[in-house]
């Protein structure tokens, strides 16, 4: 199967639209945001570099103290927190898109725990520790688990339907949770370990990190923007989707692929960050409609900035860094009950 051959329509989502001024707009204004977002992350911290002399420094390194923690320190984390952003902003639109669902997260699809579960059975088995090690391990646990939900899906050959993709990610979420509750309360080193990763943090993760997972997020987004637009039409229902031509299976299949790749890596990377892949896209589709095209694109912009800021807030909010999926939860809860409050939603 190939990409290509799935984003054959061109056919919008038809429940909200705006006007292509109004999107472009709303896509410089992140871009803007997100640099903004970006030099705050390299000035803010334990020790506070101005802005002027973090942006100076980022083009002239100078050998200098403040120079060293710029870019041995907050460079990475920066473009890392980018990277995982971007990755479960666009995974969360794919999901919620693959769902019909608006409130739908990438954790229902068994990403989360997957590698969770991975995590603390090779630290149990092993009793190594240390995010270099396990990284590859959570992704390939994340990985298992998209595929086992497909199948539990899909089987008795009927269709992966929204519905049965759902409940099918619920059901191995519930039992891999079950496994990584059990395992961790009969290991000590895996219960410390796993209460290290799974807060959620971009603390002490470095470049080899990022290029570790830099690919796939890469071929993740690759895959987002070329399944967009079929995915426009499968908004439309499924027999309307093959009557515009989308192979609707290969299409499902693509996204899972796709929300794998981003969510697992970004996962993996950084522990599971919750509310970033359930607030951005919805968020996104308020300000630039539901065109899945420009929901990806906003979202990838959208979800760094949601990160970094939430990283930013965690480093000042209390005298010890508090681990950034804690404050993006905190932060997030309370403007997504707001915004549910305030208006009416719809299926997707």
């Amino acid at each position: 199967m190939s990409a290509p051959s799935i984003a054959g329509s061109r056919s919008s989502a038809p429940e909200i639209a705006r006007p292509g001024g109004v999107r472009a707009g709303a896509v410089v204004g992140a871009v803007i945001a997100l640099a903004a977002a970006a030099l705050l992350s390299l000035s803010i911290g334990s020790r506070q570099i101005p802005l002027d002399e973090a942006w100076s420094l980022l083009l002239v390194p100078d050998g200098s103290s403040a120079s060293t923690v710029l870019h041995e320190l907050r460079v990475p984390r920066t473009l890392l927190g980018a990277t995982v952003g971007a990755a479960l902003g666009v995974a969360g639109g794919l999901m919620q898109s693959l769902t019909r669902n608006p409130l739908a997260d990438p954790g229902i699809l068994g990403i989360n725990a997957g590698a969770s579960v991975a995590v603390v059975l090779v630290v149990a088995l092993t009793g190594v520790s240390g995010i270099g090690f396990y990284l590859w391990f959570a992704f390939a646990g994340a990985a298992l688990a998209s595929v086992a939900v497909y199948a539990l899906g899909s089987s008795h050959r009927q269709a992966a339907t929204p519905v049965r993709l759902a409940l099918a990610g619920v059901a191995i979420s519930a039992a891999l949770q079950a496994l990584t509750t059990t395992i961790i309360l009969a290991d000590q080193t895996a219960f410390n370990e796993f209460r290290y990763w799974v807060s959620g943090s971009l603390e002490g993760r470095m470049y080899p990190i990022l290029f570790t997972i830099l690919p796939f997020v890469l071929a993740g987004l690759l895959i987002a923007a070329l399944i967009a637009p079929a995915l426009n039409a499968l908004a439309l229902g499924s027999e309307t989707g093959k009557a515009l031509g989308v192979r609707v299976r290969t299409t499902r299949v693509w996204t899972m692929i796709a929300i794998t790749l981003l969510c697992g890596a970004a996962t993996a990377a950084v522990g599971p960050i919750g509310f970033v892949g359930l607030a951005v896209p919805f968020a996104a589709r308020l300000i630039v409609g539901s065109d899945q095209r420009w929901v990806t694109v906003f979202s990838a912009l959208l979800g760094p900035v949601w990160l970094l800021g939430a990283d930013i807030i965690a480093r000042v909010v209390v005298p010890e860094e508090v681990p950034v999926g804690v404050i993006a939860a905190l932060v997030g809860a309370p403007v997504f009950v707001y915004i549910v409050r305030r208006r009416r939603i719809a299926a997707l």
